[in-house]
Parts: C-alpha cells; sequence; structure tokens
C-alpha cells in the first residue's frame, strides 16, 4: 500500500519571497532568489527574531547548517549563513547576516541545541564570536592555536608546525620554516624560452636533419596491393574449427539453495 505525505515531491519557490518578506519586513535587508535558492539578508542583532518567526509561523522546523563566509574588502568582512529545512513543506531557505571580528552575532542555541556545534565551528574557523552561547571554544583546530583557518589573510602554510621529537620523546610545536636552499627562482617562464637547459631537453639532439624525404611512389612501397588483399583473405590455419552446423547445447539447470537440483 503506498504511504501518503502531506509534503510536496517537489517544492516551488513561488511566493515565498513574498510571505515571509512580509512577516520580518521590520528586519528584512533584501531578499531575492539565486540558483534556485531562496536567500533573506536580515539585521545582524535580529537574528535570533527572525529565525524563531521562520520556526514557529512558517515551519521551517530544521536547521540543516550554519556556514561562514570572509569578504576582507567588506567594512564587515564576515558573513554567516543559517540554512534552513521545512519538513512540512519540503522546502529550504537561507538567511543571511554581516558580521565584523567584533560585532558578536545574537546565538540561537535558544531554538535549536545542535546550533551549538555549529556557531563553535563558524568561530573557529572564522573568529566570528555568537553571544550567548554557553560554550564557544574551537571545536576543529588544536590546543593553543592561533588565528582562523578560513580568513582569506590566513597563511596556505599556516604558523606553525608540529613534529615528534626523538629527544623529547613527543609532540612539539614550531614555527613554519620554508627551506629555500634547494630553490631558484629566475621568473622566466618556459614557453617564453629560458636562457638554460631545462630538465629533459638534454636528451634531446634537435630535430633530424634529412636531405631527401622519403615517399611512397607505388602501393608496393606500403606493402599493400593484390597480393596483399589475396594473402589475408586466406584462412589462418588449415585445422580451424568449422561450422557442424548443429545448435550449441543450452545452459545447465539452476541449483537449488542447498546445492541439489
Amino acid at each position: 500500500m503506498a504511504v501518503l505525505h502531506s509534503a510536496p515531491r517537489f517544492a516551488s519557490n513561488e511566493g515565498v519571497i513574498d510571505a515571509i518578506s512580509e512577516a520580518i519586513s521590520v528586519w528584512l535587508i533584501e531578499a531575492h532568489e539565486a540558483h534556485g535558492e531562496v536567500i533573506f539578508r536580515v539585521e545582524r542583532d535580529a537574528t535570533a527574531r527572525v529565525l524563531q518567526i521562520l520556526r514557529d509561523e512558517h515551519a521551517y522546523q530544521q536547521l540543516m547548517e550554519i556556514a561562514g563566509a570572509d569578504y576582507p574588502s567588506r567594512p564587515e568582512r564576515f558573513e554567516v549563513v543559517y540554512m534552513l529545512q521545512s519538513l512540512t513543506k519540503n522546502h529550504r531557505i537561507m538567511v543571511k547576516c554581516s558580521a565584523s571580528e567584533d560585532t558578536p552575532v545574537p546565538t540561537v542555541t535558544t531554538l535549536w541545541p545542535n546550533a551549538g556545534w555549529l556557531e563553535r565551528e563558524v568561530f573557529d574557523m572564522y573568529g566570528v564570536t555568537f553571544a550567548g552561547n554557553p560554550d564557544l571554544r574551537r571545536i576543529l583546530t588544536d590546543y593553543g592555536f592561533e588565528g582562523h583557518p578560513f580568513r582569506k589573510d590566513f597563511p596556505m602554510t599556516g604558523y606553525t608546525e608540529l613534529r615528534y621529537s626523538e629527544e623529547e620523546k613527543r609532540v612539539v610545536y614550531e614555527p613554519v620554516v620554508l627551506a629555500q636552499e634547494m630553490r631558484s627562482f629566475d621568473f622566466l617562464s618556459p614557453w617564453e624560452g629560458a636562457d638554460y637547459v631545462l630538465p629533459g631537453d638534454e636528451k634531446s639532439r634537435g630535430a633530424p636533419s634529412v636531405a631527401e624525404p622519403k615517399t611512397t611512389e607505388k602501393p608496393a612501397d606500403t606493402g599493400a596491393g593484390k597480393a596483399a588483399n589475396e594473402a589475408a583473405a586466406k584462412p589462418v590455419a588449415d585445422g580451424a574449427p568449422k561450422d557442424s552446423g548443429k545448435p550449441a547445447p543450452g545452459a545447465p539447470d539452476a541449483t537449488s539453495k542447498e546445492g541439489g537440483r
């Protein structure tokens, strides 16, 4: 028997922006649809209030994710993105707010308990703080880690590296050192022509010098022709099997699970 569910299989974005914009118009900065996603940008201080309205009055019951983004050129360089899902509507929306390093975002741990770990990830990776989070500490990086790895100005190599020290019999942290002894920078592109021999070029002897190019003037020079065609038509071997005209035997009967007939 088929099980029917009230949620549609494919949810439409039609009318969603108008309905939600009217409910949160006091705190709404802008709303638009991009790449099939409905996105609302709201005031930072009203984030928790807006998300509560979406949960209680518009049936977006689940907080699926909290993500961050870094735009260093903006006055408030960080963007916090909340992704909500409605199980009864089979629909998702995104709510965004801007923040800086010294402007905390209200926590939503009072609305969704799973927001605790999600806010800790954004704090760890970007340095965005969440006012009211009861356990705002790092969650992905190690103890004593300095900096926030997902910021655009964070170096790819980091600031410290760790290794096991045989002398101290423990893992030690050291500043990152990029050895330059074996590196040579001439700022020349190999495609533009360097003034030195590139690795592998010493094996090349240059283009072959041919006084008169070899050409084929008749089919016999290539091995083709009437004689070659007659040789190809002959059987491979005198004892090759011949077709008897009898049908091939069929496949054996399938055995049972116990191994018998």
